[in-house]
């Protein structure tokens, strides 16, 4: 039997440590690789929140939620379109009473001074009207009356309408378009439509021969067609 050399008792006692702190440092190397390749799911943060967390670490405020989807742009008409606020008149400076055909305006002035002189207020409802207005009335009038051959007889297409063409204007209220009704034919401006007392064009001639005989309503009117 080979004798054996004794090895020192405190010898013994720090080569077991260092392997005991060997294994310790391979074993936790070992979980930060793992850790760092596969993050727990219960642990790891969404992608969002890790962004939002960056942003909030930058500029010390809270990132701002997603925002929603922009509604579709309106297509209300407006007063570039035609449209007149209430107590427009004939000096009212827009568009609608602007766009009127020269000669129809100048007619309009001169009995709005006359009904004036009389206590009477001539006011404008409409007047000119772009493409893109008379077709949203033409579509509400559909739908109000349900059929687009009930719909003619109140709204024109924008392709026959006298108002997109300058050629005719809407008095209110009732007082002023009946006062224009019984004397417009002086100034040459006549209701056109049986059903539409507001609705007024110029016809030349009317002042000696006074106003042709109204259509019963617009649908009648072969301009129209």
């Amino acid at each position: 039997m080979t004798d054996m050399i004794p090895v020192p008792p405190r010898a013994t006692t720090a080569l077991i440590v260092a392997a005991i702190g060997l294994a310790g440092a391979v074993a936790l190397a070992a979980f930060a690789v793992l850790a760092a390749a596969d993050p727990s799911p219960a642990t790891a943060a969404p992608e969002g929140a890790r962004h939002d967390a960056a942003r909030t670490a930058e500029t010390g405020a809270p990132a701002a939620p997603a925002a929603a989807a922009a509604p579709d742009a309106s297509t209300e008409p407006g007063p570039a379109d035609g449209t007149l606020p209430d107590g427009s008149t004939v000096d009212t400076e827009l568009p609608g009473i602007t766009g009127l055909r020269p000669e129809l305006l100048a007619a309009l002035r001169a009995a709005s001074a006359d009904a004036s002189a009389e206590g009477v207020a001539l006011g404008v409802t409409s007047g000119w009207r772009s493409t893109a207005y008379q077709e949203r009335l033409l579509q509400d009038a559909i739908g109000q009356y349900g059929s687009a051959e009930e719909a003619a007889r109140w709204v024109a297409e924008p392709s026959a309408s006298a108002h997109v063409s300058g050629d005719a204007v809407d008095i209110g209220p009732a007082e002023a378009a009946a006062w224009l009704s019984e004397r417009g034919a002086s100034y040459g401006l006549c209701q056109i439509y049986a059903n539409e007392a507001w609705h007024f064009e110029l016809r030349p001639g009317a002042e000696t021969s006074g106003c042709p005989g109204m259509y019963a309503d617009a649908s009648q009117d072969p301009g129209m067609r």
